[in-house]
């Protein structure tokens, strides 16, 4: 279809739109695709969080089942992202779990989540008996 001049006291729908869609489109789709990468940024960092926690309550069921230390941190190392830094530790009569890990991001997209549990050591539980 060829385009044809405006008729003299009509207007051309449309004329004065041309371009308009790829002017949006070139905005929009950049918009668009950092919209998502900042979604699967929060999705990722939302995962390890969870494996943070998950690793810290594993470490302290260890702990607290009087394992070996070295059980104890292959328990939390293995439930947690990798790269992860366990700390084990006990205070009186619990045992404290502490996991910490980087988000993977570019500078200020990086986070430090951290994630600490703790759990009552099996060999203080009943106390002695009368």
């Amino acid at each position: 279809m060829r385009d044809r001049p405006p008729v003299r006291g009509l207007t051309c729908f449309g004329c004065r739109d041309r371009g308009a869609v790829t002017a949006e489109a070139a905005v929009v789709i950049p918009v668009l695709a950092a919209f998502a990468m900042a979604l699967l940024w929060a999705l990722v960092a939302a995962s390890d969080q969870i494996r943070c926690v998950d690793a810290a309550r594993a470490g302290a069921r260890a702990a607290a089942r009087s394992e070996s230390e070295a059980a104890v941190l292959a328990a939390a190392r293995d439930a947690a992202p990798g790269g992860a830094r366990v700390e084990v530790g006990r205070k009186g009569d619990l045992w404290r779990v502490r996991v910490e890990a980087s988000t993977p991001g570019p500078g200020a997209l990086t986070l430090t989540l951290r994630a600490e549990a703790a759990a009552l050591a099996e060999d203080t539980v009943g106390g002695a008996g009368p």
